[in-house]
């Protein structure tokens, strides 16, 4: 049978929380399951917008990645990243891209405003692949719904304040070349 300490408890019930390769969701219950023979107490986390329900053991949570929402300074630190120059591309994209997924797949959000920053350069870009729009649209989506959580904001809302202050960037650099 397996005890979880409070010091391992960090997160509670209707706690807004990220999991690294998931996203945004919320903690809506905790349970008790026997996985092969042993008990283990279970984090139940609901993410609305996918649809779907993650279970993960109390005991774990931690080295899985899960963490409270980020802070307004964190948010802070996000934006400056976001001002900042696009670095320029070089190698071939599908190593690229897979570089981009594991930093959006690791739910830190300053990895997240690095993809987005330098894919956002192309944004206009009617020629670029789709598989690079879809990685845009997902360090997007990732980094609006999270930013939306944690100043209650609406998703739509934050989309367009991101969107603005990379546009604003962009056009800061190509009139200083």
């Amino acid at each position: 049978m397996s005890k979880t300490s409070d010091q391992e408890r960090v997160f509670s019930v209707g706690d807004d929380v990220v999991y690294p390769s998931h996203g945004v969701g919320r903690i809506t219950g905790e349970e008790i399951e026997v996985i092969a023979g042993q008990e283990m107490r279970l984090y139940v986390i609901s993410f609305v917008s996918d649809k779907m329900i993650l279970r993960v053991p109390i005991s774990r949570a931690l080295k899985a990645g899960l963490r409270h929402l980020g802070s307004a300074n964190d948010f802070d630190a996000i934006i400056e990243i976001l001002r900042g120059k696009a670095k320029v591309a070089k190698g071939m994209w599908s190593k690229r891209a897979q570089e981009y997924e594991s930093k959006i797949n690791s739910g830190i959000l300053t990895a997240i405003a690095e993809v987005l920053r330098d894919l956002h350069k192309n944004v206009e870009d009617p020629n670029r692949s789709y598989s690079e729009r879809l990685i845009y649209e997902s360090a997007l989506d990732r980094l609006s719904a999270e930013y939306s959580a944690a100043v209650s904001l609406d998703k739509k809302e934050t989309n367009g304040k991101i969107i603005e202050i990379l546009d604003l960037a962009k056009e800061e650099y190509s009139i200083a070349v």
